[in-house]
């Protein structure tokens, strides 16, 4: 049971680490478009959608489509990476208490 639990732990971590790296490229991407255009906005506004809308937007209306697929790729994957640490969390409590 250790053998698994062992198992599942380091295949979430792996999974972990492949999202990171895969919406990092993503976000990267759209990033580097944002600053090339020099749109600026907080990170505060990325988490808040209508705050996003109202606020940046309207100050950059060619760049709303990449600013909105940043910001969705920014909270896709803190929402992923979240599940996923919960999980490696989960799953390393079980296997504390096993033993």
């Amino acid at each position: 049971m250790t053998v698994v639990l062992m198992f599942f732990i380091g295949a979430v971590f792996l999974a972990l680490l492949f999202l990171n790296l895969y919406f990092r490229i993503k976000v990267l991407k759209s990033y580097k478009i944002l600053v090339q255009n020099r749109v600026d906005f907080e990170a505060k506004w990325i988490l808040n959608e209508k705050r996003m809308e109202s606020e940046v937007i309207p100050h950059h209306p060619r760049m709303a489509d990449e600013i909105r697929t940043f910001s969705k790729h920014i909270r896709f994957s803190m929402k992923i990476a979240s599940i996923l640490i919960t999980l490696i969390t989960i799953l390393g409590a079980i296997l504390m208490y096993y033993k």
